[in-house]
C-alpha cells in the first residue's frame, strides 16, 4: 500500500494525527473544528503565552468561548505545544501563521519560512502540509515545494502538499470555519485529492482548483476586489460632502435595486489583516511580471488617506465651535477594525489616534472589547472606563467602530459634538452629530451667510 492510499485510510478512519501550526484567529478555530469530528489536534504555537492559556481553557479568541476550548481539551484529543518535535508523530499539518507587510510594503513570508525550517527535521514520508497563510501566488511552491525537493520529497507520491486560503470573518455570526466553502489547490491531483479528503471532514464545502497559484490569486482577488470597492465608496463619500448630498442615503437608495449593485460603506480607512495588505501582495507580484496595477495603488491610497479625511471632518466640526483640534480633548469610540470584536489589526483607529496626537489634541478612546494597545511611542494606552459624566468633558467624540454594545441614544444625547464615520447615528438628526459623507455645517453656515 502507497503513501497515498495509508494516508487516506488513517483519514477516512479519523486516525491522521494532524497539527495545526499557529493558533489565532485562524488556527485555533480550524483546531476546534477537527477535535470536533474526532481528530487528535496538536495546537503548535511558539507564544508560550498562548500554549499556557489554551492548556488552562482560556481562550483568546472572540469566535472560541471558554467553553468551546474546554469540551476540546475534556477529549483528550486537543493538545496545545510548543514543542516542534511532535511533528514527527503526525501526519498531516495545517500552516496557519501571519504574513504582513515589510516596512517597505513588501510581503514578509518569513513566518512561513521560519515553519518550514522548523519543521524540516521532523519530517517524514506520508504527510501531508496544507498552507492556509494569505500570501502571493507561487509563494507554495517557491517556498514549500523547493525545500520538500531538496529533502528528496517527491510531491504526490510520498508527500503531499497544498494551499488552501483562510476565509475566517472575526465576529461574523453566520459564516463560521466549517460553513464557509474552503478552497484548495495541490500541486498534484492526488494532492488535492487527499487534500480535500482531509478538509471535507470539517469544513460543509471544499472547492477543488488546479493548482496551488489559482488558490492564492482567489484570495488576492477576494479582498482586492473588497479594498477597490471600498475605495470608490469612499470616493463617493467625499464627492457627495462637496454636493451637499447624504451619502449614507444615497447608498440605501441604490441598494433597494436587487440586482447589479453590491453594497459597500465608507469608514475612516480599512482595517483587519487581509485588506489592507493582500492587495499589496497581489501588486508586488505582478510588478515582477512588469505589470503595474493602477487600480490596487490608487484604491489603497484612497483608503489609507480616510484617517486624514476624518481628521479633516473633526476639524470642522470643532470649528463651529470656536475649537481647534490642537488642545482639544477628543474621544475615540471603538479603536477595534470592526464591531464587535477586540481585533485591532490594522485599525484606521490607530492611526487616528496618533494623528489626533500629532495635531495636538489630547486623545484617549473607548472600547469595551479592545482594552488596550501600545502607541507609536511604546507606551500601553488603555480604554477609558464608560462614564456617562465623564464623557461630557471631552470636545468631540468621533465614533471609528459601531459596536452594538455602545449606547447610541445616551452618546447622543450628552450634547457633545459628534464625528460619526459608521452613520451609527443615522436615527439622530442633530446639528452636532458629524457624518462622513453629508455636507459639514461649516460650509453650509457659510453658504447661508453668502445668501444673506
Amino acid at each position: 500500500m502507497g503513501y497515498f492510499e495509508q494516508l487516506s485510510q488513517k483519514i477516512e478512519m479519523k486516525k491522521a494525527n494532524i497539527g495545526v501550526i499557529g493558533m489565532g484567529y485562524v488556527g485555533l478555530p480550524l483546531a476546534v473544528e477537527m477535535v470536533r469530528v474526532g481528530f487528535s489536534v496538536c495546537g503548535i504555537d511558539l507564544n508560550e503565552g498562548k500554549i499556557k492559556s489554551l492548556k488552562e481553557g482560556n481562550s483568546y479568541i472572540n469566535d472560541i468561548s471558554d467553553q468551546d476550548l474546554q469540551e476540546c481539551l475534556d477529549t483528550n484529543r486537543f493538545f496545545p505545544t510548543n514543542n516542534y518535535a511532535i511533528v514527527k508523530e503526525l501526519d498531516a499539518i495545517s500552516i496557519c501563521v501571519p504574513t504582513p507587510l515589510s516596512e517597505n510594503q513588501d510581503p514578509d513570508t518569513s513566518y512561513i519560512t521560519s515553519v518550514i525550517e522548523s519543521i524540516k527535521p521532523y519530517m517524514k514520508k506520508g504527510i501531508l502540509v496544507t498552507l492556509e497563510s494569505t500570501t502571493y501566488p507561487g509563494t507554495t511552491e517557491e517556498l514549500i515545494l523547493k525545500e520538500f525537493k531538496r529533502m528528496g520529497y517527491e510531491p504526490g507520491s510520498d508527500i503531499f502538499l497544498c494551499y488552501s486560503p483562510e476565509r475566517v470573518d472575526p465576529g461574523n455570526q453566520s459564516f463560521h470555519t466549517n460553513n464557509v466553502p474552503k478552497v484548495m489547490g495541490g500541486i498534484t491531483e492526488k494532492c488535492n485529492q487527499v487534500g480535500e479528503l482531509l478538509y471535507s471532514n470539517y469544513i460543509e464545502k471544499v472547492v477543488p482548483v488546479s493548482s496551488p497559484k489559482v488558490a492564492e490569486m482567489s484570495k488576492l482577488l477576494e479582498n482586492t476586489f473588497r479594498s477597490v470597492n471600498i475605495a470608490f465608496v469612499n470616493e463617493i463619500a467625499m464627492m457627495c460632502e462637496r454636493m451637499d448630498i447624504d451619502v449614507w442615503e444615497v447608498i440605501d437608495a441604490a441598494a433597494t435595486k436587487p440586482f447589479g449593485f453590491m453594497k459597500f460603506q465608507p469608514g475612516p480607512g480599512i482595517g483587519g489583516h487581509c485588506i489592507p495588505l493582500d492587495p499589496m501582495y497581489l501588486s508586488w507580484k505582478a510588478k515582477g511580471f512588469r505589470f503595474y496595477s493602477k487600480f490596487i495603488d490608487l484604491a489603497q491610497s484612497i483608503n489609507n488617506n480616510m484617517p486624514d479625511v476624518v481628521v479633516g471632518k473633526t476639524s470642522q466640526a470643532l470649528n463651529i465651535y470656536g475649537k481647534s483640534i490642537n488642545s482639544s480633548r477628543i474621544l475615540i469610540l471603538g479603536m477595534a477594525y470592526k464591531p464587535n470584536i477586540s481585533d485591532l489589526r490594522e485599525s484606521p483607529g490607530l492611526y487616528l489616534y496618533e494623528l489626533y496626537k500629532e495635531n495636538g489634541a489630547e486623545v484617549d478612546y473607548y472600547d469595551p472589547h479592545a482594552h488596550s494597545f501600545i502607541d507609536d511611542d511604546g507606551f500601553i494606552i488603555h480604554s477609558i472606563s464608560y462614564s456617562k459624566d465623564q464623557l461630557k468633558q471631552y470636545d468631540c467624540l468621533v465614533l471609528v467602530t459601531n459596536h452594538s454594545d455602545f449606547d447610541y441614544d445616551e452618546l447622543a444625547n450628552l450634547g457633545v459634538p459628534i464625528v460619526d464615520t459608521r452613520n451609527a447615528f443615522k436615527d439622530y438628526d442633530q446639528p452636532h452629530i458629524h457624518k462622513l459623507g453629508t455636507t459639514s455645517k461649516v460650509n453650509k453656515k457659510q453658504n447661508e451667510f453668502i445668501a444673506l
